[in-house]
């Protein structure tokens, strides 16, 4: 018995076949392009992702064979736009495209923020779903004038791989459509901006079976990335927290119940086991503050981090604000921007590489403690599970787990989205009866990576004075 997971991310595809221990049988990756026709925004084709996705599914089928069923995964938010016959109208937006700051603070006044957040448990970022919507309709108003259909990136895939429009109400808690509390789509707030309920896919929980494929393989409703990777590295359930160190920055941790940030600083979704929920923070430059540097200096990763861990904690005061791309989680400020401060002429490349980890590290921890604080997360978490390029780092995540003061564990596998979606699609197809079960039957953590006890407190003195630049400098813009 086996499932295939699919995660449709930002650079490609990636898949997994995996038994029913959670042994990979075969992994696949397929890559595509991003275009930036303009400065912030990120399009994609649709049919790229399903190119690839094809491509996928036939090495994993040529090596593991035909499937018990299919899990999906993929970029969040995206807004894929399609005619009355399923027809791309234009190229997607996806998650990182930071067009549509007038629109969020359109919606945000027709609405009011309390109103908003009520409705759907988050304010509008520049990433959702509906503020794209908003910007067709004022900017494309003859390709808004089309639109019959609209889906999130894997839904395409999904709708090309079995011709069903669904979703599931992790993904779909990423557009500012859905009632996440209620966990269906919003009918207050498909009226007030005036969207048509008509566009709106069925929504599913992430193990339900969406449709199947023309050899009546099973498909998952699946989840967004986030939610998937989660899965992938065994957080269902309060308790540990999902660290993740991709491109962006991510601390999710699992709820007891529905709860809500007042002030709107962290995400809450619905998560992708039935009847559970998520909070979720967001930094935009996590590895990719590293790669942005290694960039520069022209070294190799190994190089770097070793020259890095010749300096001390705090790096003699030197502080990294990783802002480089706007920021999600504390501060919702597209506008932010990175710096360094603190130089001197003792601080060399190793300096400003350990600076950066540690300005990284201290991101997560704003994230981690604004988790913290809602009800609903069962307490301190007791540990985490780290995942991303990033964790291939010994020392980075020395440094993050005496930044969050928690260890950290990886786990067997490293694509935790893929690895997540495969779960799902196994649930779908009877590999397991349930998510937990199915976590539990596969996912296996390392040998955990503790807090370094000198590290902490000068940590906890570095923390409060990244935490004071922030203000400071916005105040200079």
């Amino acid at each position: 018995m086996s499932a295939f997971g699919l995660d449709v991310g930002t650079s490609g595809v990636k898949g997994l076949a995996l038994d029913a221990e959670g042994n990979v049988l075969a992994a696949a990756e397929a890559g595509y392009p991003l275009s930036t026709p303009r400065p912030g925004w990120a399009e994609q084709d649709p049919e790229d992702w399903w190119r690839a996705a094809e491509a996928v599914l036939a090495q994993l089928r040529a090596s593991a064979g035909t499937p018990q069923g299919i899990g999906l995964s993929g970029q969040m938010h995206g807004l894929v736009v399609l005619d009355a016959h399923d027809r791309v109208l234009r190229p997607a937006i996806i998650w990182n495209d930071q067009r549509t700051g007038a629109e969020c603070r359109e919606i945000e006044a027709t609405l009011g923020l309390e109103r908003l957040t009520g409705l759907t448990g988050n304010r509008a970022l520049t990433s959702f779903t509906a503020p794209k919507l908003l910007w067709l309709r004022h900017h494309e108003p003859d390709v808004y004038a089309r639109i019959a259909r609209i889906a999130l990136p894997k839904d395409y895939v999904r709708l090309r791989l079995c011709g069903e429009h669904a979703t599931d109400v992790a993904d779909a808690s990423g557009t500012l459509l859905l009632d996440v509390a209620e966990r269906r789509w919003s009918e207050e707030m498909l009226d007030a901006l005036a969207f048509e309920r008509e566009w709106l896919p069925r929504v599913l929980e992430s193990p339900q079976v969406s449709g199947v494929t023309a050899e009546g393989v099973p498909v998952a409703a699946g989840a967004g990335d986030q939610a998937a990777g989660a899965l992938g590295v065994g957080v269902d359930r309060p308790g540990p927290v999902s660290v993740v160190l991709g491109t962006s920055g991510v601390v999710f941790a699992a709820l007891e119940r529905y709860a809500a940030d007042q002030q709107v600083r962290v995400q809450t979704f619905c998560h992708a086991i039935p009847g559970t929920w998520h909070a979720m923070g967001v930094m935009l430059s996590a590895a990719g503050s590293l790669r942005w540097l290694q960039a520069i200096l022209g070294a190799d990763y190994d190089v770097l981090t070793a020259e890095a861990s010749a300096w001390a904690p705090t790096t003699e005061g030197l502080t990294f604000l990783p802002y480089l791309a706007g920021e999600r989680t504390p501060h919702d400020d597209p506008d932010a921007r990175g710096s360094y401060t603190g130089l001197s002429l003792r601080h060399d490349r190793g300096a400003l590489v350990r600076a950066l980890l540690e300005g990284v590290a201290f991101g997560l921890r704003d994230s981690l403690d604004l988790i913290c604080e809602l009800g609903g997360v069962g307490g301190a978490p007791t540990h985490g599970r780290v995942s991303g390029g990033g964790a291939r780092s010994e020392e980075w995540l020395r440094i993050v787990a005496s930044v969050l003061e928690l260890p950290l564990e990886r786990v067997a596998v490293e694509d935790a989205a893929a690895f997540g979606a495969a779960l799902l699609g196994g649930v779908a197809g009877g590999v397991w009866p349930d998510v937990p079960t199915a976590v539990a039957a596969t996912v296996r953590p390392r040998e955990p990576i503790e807090p370094v006890p000198d590290w902490v407190e000068p940590y906890r003195a570095g923390r409060e004075r990244f935490r004071a630049l922030y203000p400071a400098l916005r105040a200079c813009r």
